[in-house]
């Protein structure tokens, strides 16, 4: 367990990426039958988000991070690290970090590299950018958490598991939220996994719960409010990672935040788990809401296991143009959505075979 407080580090811009194709999770269910309907009933997800042929984690950090610049107002020249959390890069060898850096136009003169800790490597990113910044290495990070989740066909997983992105650019100017407190909270706890070469995840079914989510996300939020002197009721927001619709109210009610804190960035019910990228949405959709001086929590959780715990207070640079993106989280969610039934799914996740 561990909690830092890095002064003079904030959130200067960030943007989110969700594929505009669904699939409800009735569908999956109607596939899959009576066992099928028993688990979509028990996740509280009514519909995911699902990517297409030509997206994968890379095109979805790629848009999202485009959206984190333009809110910062800054060159992308002068972006000194970028780290990108994901457990579905589309390269098994070959950093997707590069091509972000890439397509962003950044200085070849910065610092890259892949993350991955399940569904928690694109809030690790968030916390290297701040000692970065804060050491003067150098002036912006960018941290991004984008996923393409996956799930055996018929698995508790594919009723759950979503796709997208959310991008953060961090840095000591200009802040539209200043980062008050950070706490991480990490042990040896196997609840899901994927070895080499497997396709699909694996997870320890009811020991996933208390023993492994809500193990963490409690500690680590508890560690934060040891450290910093916050205490829930300190918060107007709060956002917990969401493998599905049901723990993160649960952990909220676990710490005495009611659910109306928690409906702005509650966004798994209607996009899916979308794994590194889960947390991070869910805190793009609060900042496209909040206003200066309210404060925000923020805990993410991966599986094998640990999570990280944010205290941020957003500042007056909010309110100023172009700072939020022009569309909103809960405008991707909402507009211009597709939907898909199952065999077109499976065939944009690739999950036919033959393919």
């Amino acid at each position: 367990m561990q909690a830092t407080q890095i002064a003079g580090t904030g959130i200067a811009g960030y943007g989110a990426s969700i594929p505009r194709m669904r699939v409800r999770v009735t569908e999956i269910a109607r596939v899959w039958g009576k066992n099928g309907e028993q688990t979509a009933a028990g996740l509280g997800v009514s519909e995911k988000a699902v990517a297409g042929i030509d997206e994968d984690s890379c095109t979805l950090a790629v848009a999202a991070a485009r959206k984190a610049v333009l809110g910062a107002k800054i060159d992308p020249q002068n972006i000194g690290a970028i780290y990108i959390g994901s457990e579905s890069k589309p390269y098994a060898v070959k950093p997707t970090a590069s091509i972000v850096a890439e397509a962003l136009g950044a200085t070849p003169n910065l610092t890259a590299a892949d993350l991955e800790f399940a569904c928690k490597a694109g809030t690790a990113g968030i916390q290297a950018c701040m000692g970065m910044v804060a050491s003067g290495m150098i002036d912006y990070g960018l941290a991004v958490g984008s996923d393409t989740s996956q799930g055996r066909p018929g698995d508790a997983l594919e009723f759950s598991t979503g796709c997208g992105a959310g991008a953060f650019v961090i840095g000591a100017k200009d802040a539209i939220a200043t980062i008050d407190g950070t706490t991480s909270f990490t042990t040896d706890t196997p609840d899901f996994w994927r070895r080499q070469h497997q396709e699909f995840p694996r997870h320890g079914g009811r020991f996933t719960g208390k023993p492994a989510y809500f193990r963490h996300v409690l500690g680590c939020a508890n560690a934060l409010f040891a450290k910093t002197g916050f205490k829930a009721s300190d918060f107007d927001y709060a956002v917990f990672h969401q493998p599905n619709g049901k723990f993160p109210l649960e952990a909220g009610a676990t710490l005495g935040i009611p659910r109306e804190k928690l409906a702005t960035g509650l966004v798994t019910p209607f996009i899916g788990n979308t794994y590194s990228a889960a947390t991070m949405i869910g805190l793009c959709a609060i900042l496209d809401e909040a206003r200066p001086g309210q404060r925000i929590l923020a805990v993410s959780y991966g599986s094998g296991a640990g999570s990280d715990a944010f205290a941020l207070t957003v500042t007056e640079a909010i309110l100023e143009e172009g700072r939020r993106p022009v569309k909103r989280v809960w405008d991707l969610i909402n507009e211009n959505k597709t939907y898909i039934d199952y065999a077109v799914y499976v065939k944009h996740r690739r999950k036919l075979k033959s393919m």
